[in-house]
């Protein structure tokens, strides 16, 4: 609901320059406990509540006792001039006592936010305003009323304020408050959609690792085809060699490379095809020469395996120093 829904329209009004006294008579005669002050033009300036009224007369009287005795003062026992006492006997109005500046609301204003406002600022009502001029107002009683009240429609009041029919000319029709649907907590479609998230971003992450992967293989191979095998490289791969025969091994491993450094991807190797030696580049032929001029006169075999398979095709290879069994 909004704050036309349950403002009350005919309010006691103040002048700026209400005598107290007769403040208190309109508050006493109406039955109400407070009144909004208003200017030439409807805009609220202030509110004059019965608290306000008994406050400022108690620190207004103090005031007066606290005035006469400095005039007497200046006086000097001599007779105070007409100006003088006129300001003393005159009485104080709304201007002097109302409590400014003053919280309003518009009338569209929902009630809750009207509840909220009360009760956040310690006040017991707002003025409700359209374009800047008083069209109602709303207390925590009517706030109380609405909670109270049976659901029902609104009926319309017989006799509206001029200015309350010229909000209801320029103010467009509120929509209906509709309750919201009960939704469910989780659905199928998203658990699906989660699912199909994950797996995107797996593959994703799988393709940056092979990326990143080929990336190192092809460092790899320039750097074995640019590497050449110095003469204390290959004694210390002959020395391994020796260590190995020493653990009852019958072959050893002299060099582990990417099948990428065989001109054909290492096919021949795994087929494998007598012409293999062929597909070699870089250090990988090179310790083939080696082995051909030096190693193979002495007995010594050289084979090629492929040592895995990543993704189906070949990955690394090994080139291998044999010596077999002992002849017996």
């Amino acid at each position: 609901m909004r704050a036309h829904d349950v403002m009350t329209e005919d309010v006691l009004t103040l002048a700026p320059d209400t005598p107290v006294s007769r403040i208190a008579a309109l508050l006493l005669d109406r039955g109400v406990s407070a009144a909004p002050v208003v200017d030439s033009h409807g805009g609220v300036i202030g509110m004059v509540s019965e608290g306000d009224l008994i406050d400022r007369e108690k620190a207004g009287t103090a005031h007066e006792a606290r005035r006469d005795w400095w005039l007497a003062l200046v006086a000097e026992g001599e007779q105070l001039p007409p100006y003088w006492a006129d300001a003393q006997n005159r009485e104080r109005t709304a201007r002097d006592v109302m409590a400014a500046p003053v919280i309003t609301v518009d009338i569209n204003t929902d009630t809750a936010d009207i509840a909220r406002l009360l009760m956040t600022h310690g006040i017991k009502r707002v003025p409700v305003v359209l374009d800047g001029s008083l069209v109602g107002i709303v207390s925590r009683a009517d706030l109380l009323k609405v909670l109270a009240a049976e659901p029902a429609e609104k009926t319309e009041p017989a006799h509206r304020s001029g200015l309350f029919q010229r909000w209801e000319r320029k103010a467009p029709a509120l929509a209906p408050v509709r309750e919201p649907a009960h939704e469910p907590l989780f659905r199928a479609a998203d658990f699906r959609h989660l699912v199909g998230n994950f797996h995107d971003e797996n593959a994703r992450h799988l393709a940056e690792q092979r990326k990143e992967a080929l990336v190192r293989r092809q460092e790899k191979v320039q750097e074995l085809i640019d590497h050449h095998v110095a003469d204390h490289g290959w004694h210390k791969l002959l020395e391994g060699a020796h260590d190995a025969a020493a653990r009852g091994e019958k072959e050893f491993l002299l060099l582990r490379f990417p099948a990428e450094l065989c001109s054909d991807g290492a096919r021949a190797i795994n087929a494998p095809e007598p012409d293999w030696p062929r597909t070699l580049r870089g250090e990988a032929a090179e310790i083939y020469q080696r082995w051909h001029h030096e190693l193979q006169p002495a007995g010594f075999s050289l084979t090629a395996r492929v040592l895995d398979f990543p993704n189906g095709f070949p990955g690394d290879v090994g080139l291998f120093l044999v010596w077999g069994d002992a002849e017996g």
